[in-house]
């Protein structure tokens, strides 16, 4: 696992770095206002229908039958399974981009109802979801044969082929001058990302011997069983896609640069999450899969155990570095250009409420594998509704009831991932379908001291390094150099001391 875990970890990290240099280059040229904003509203149409038709639904529902099957020797059912499936979602995807793109207006209406005060942010936005939402087509053929080569145990390529998204986007926007504003060139960026994405794919998939065909759609028992569960997960996936459609509808009610705010937030919330986090969730429900198709139940729950434990191991000091010095972290890294001090002190307050349920929504994934490896896609869905309408209720309380402003959003969102994974951990666990062993307990505490000394180390480094860094331009970058610096120290310090209790594999020793 920890091969994969790399492979993984590896190339999702140079998307996250791809991806913090398109964010910068975001923030230096579109600033906070009318044009970040606009685009940025354009750019979750496609992320938001994703979360419905990509990976949230694909994995759950497709990727254990193709990997039992896989599992079981048997290829050619799996590759005709697939082409079925990919006929099916063809056929759904054309209809969704013909109507979105007719009812374009209508729907940024729905999800940014503040923008109809600005009649010229309202035309700009419906223009840039225009040229962003047909990203989603080519991202689910793409998303589908990621699923395909993580089900054989190839996970380079899946991981890799975000990166194009973050290339496409950079190379417009350093050509910004060629189009009418930076708005325009982040939005065509994007489907120039989107091509390059599925022509990685095509070609990555083909050199391991897979592929998918497209053929006139035909309902089978295999296509009847795969919608059930599809239906049920996407039901599940709506209740994550109004989380932060939610989110938008907020933001656009409260000032402007508030949806700018919390989307630079949340990309620093998802970096671990995306590096570590999912790495982990992508490499595990495969093997649980395959494992408990082989009847090897005490293999699964190994596997699971040993991913939770590396998974609060890595994340959690994040969490608490977020909590401890969230101004250090977006004025280092986005106070530059338009992007102001202000715009980051705003980020930054949604940053570290953002820190507070990041370890919940790693351990999500972890957790809904245990349904998922056997095939039920039904307890996962109904405990995400309803920890998403706890969520939307605890919003409508902190912004509008405690006056909490983006921090209320974030706060909602952060308690909202909290009570999904502990639901599904006391269902799991009370059905006998989830196992706490011992080597998890055991390494608890010391992932606990590990996170505190990290952000100790952090904060302590912020703090007398303010006293001796001159104030000049880099002030901020240095200061936040310090504490990854000191805070690493802090954290390498205690898990050498822990080693023998963490779940370091060969490394432990």
């Amino acid at each position: 696992m920890f091969k994969r875990l790399l492979s993984v970890g590896g190339f999702t990290l140079l998307s996250r770095i791809t991806g913090f240099v398109r964010d910068i280059l975001m923030a230096w040229i579109l600033g906070k206002g009318i044009l970040s904003d606009a685009f940025i509203v354009a750019f979750l149409f496609p992320s938001y229908f994703r979360s419905i038709f990509g990976e949230g639904t694909i994995n759950p529902a497709f990727l254990p039958r193709y990997a039992a099957l896989h599992a079981k020797g048997e290829h050619q059912a799996a590759a005709l399974f697939a082409d079925r499936v990919f006929s099916w979602q063809m056929l759904a995807q054309l209809v969704i981009l013909i109507a979105a793109l007719i009812f374009m207006p209508l729907l940024v209406h729905v999800i940014a109802p503040g923008f109809a005060d600005n009649a010229g942010q309202l035309g700009l936005t419906v223009s840039l979801a225009r040229i962003t939402f047909p990203y989603l087509i080519l991202t689910v053929v793409a998303i589908q044969l990621s699923a395909m080569l993580n089900a054989i145990n190839k996970f380079w390529a899946a991981a890799a082929w975000s990166n194009f998204q973050n290339i496409g986007m950079i190379g417009c926007l350093l050509a910004s001058h060629w189009f009418p504003n930076a708005a325009y060139a982040a939005a065509w960026g994007l489907l120039l990302g989107g091509f390059m994405q599925l022509f990685f794919m095509l070609w990555a998939s083909r050199r391991d011997g897979l592929s998918l065909r497209i053929a006139w759609p035909r309902w089978t028992p295999e296509i009847k069983e795969f919608f059930k569960s599809l239906g049920a997960v996407t039901i599940g996936a709506a209740g994550v896609f109004i989380a932060p459609f939610i989110d938008t509808i907020i933001a656009s009610l409260l000032p402007t640069g508030s949806r700018t705010a919390l989307y630079y937030a949340d990309r620093i919330n998802q970096l671990p999450l995306g590096v570590l986090g999912i790495a982990l969730g992508t490499v595990l429900l495969p093997e649980m899969s395959a494992r408990l198709a082989l009847n090897d139940r005490d293999g699964s729950d190994s596997a699971q155990n040993r991913t939770a434990a590396l998974s609060l191991l890595l994340i959690l000091p994040f969490a608490a570095v977020f909590i401890a010095i969230p101004d250090t972290i977006m004025r280092g890294i986005f106070a530059h250009g338009a992007f102001d001090a202000s715009a980051a002190q705003l980020s930054a307050i949604a940053l570290a409420t953002y820190g507070v349920g990041l370890p919940a929504f790693a351990l999500t994934r972890i957790v809904q594998s245990t349904f998922y490896a056997r095939h039920d896609t039904v307890t996962p869905v109904r405990v995400t509704v309803a920890a998403i309408l706890a969520n939307i209720a605890m919003k409508i309380v902190f912004v509008w009831g405690l006056h909490l402003g983006i921090a209320g959003v974030a706060l909602g969102t952060s308690f909202g991932a909290w009570l999904n994974v502990c639901v599904l951990t006391w269902i799991g666990h009370k059905g006998g379908l989830l196992r706490i062993s011992p080597s998890l307990k055991r390494a608890i505490l010391p992932v606990l001291l590990a996170a505190i000394a990290t952000a100790a180390g952090a904060l302590i480094a912020v703090k007398f390094g303010a006293r001796f860094v001159p104030h000049i331009g880099l002030h901020d970058v240095v200061l936040l150099a310090l504490a990854f610096v000191l805070g690493t120290a802090a954290y390498g310090a205690v898990v050498l001391l822990f080693r023998k209790r963490l779940p370091l594999g060969r490394f432990a020793g």
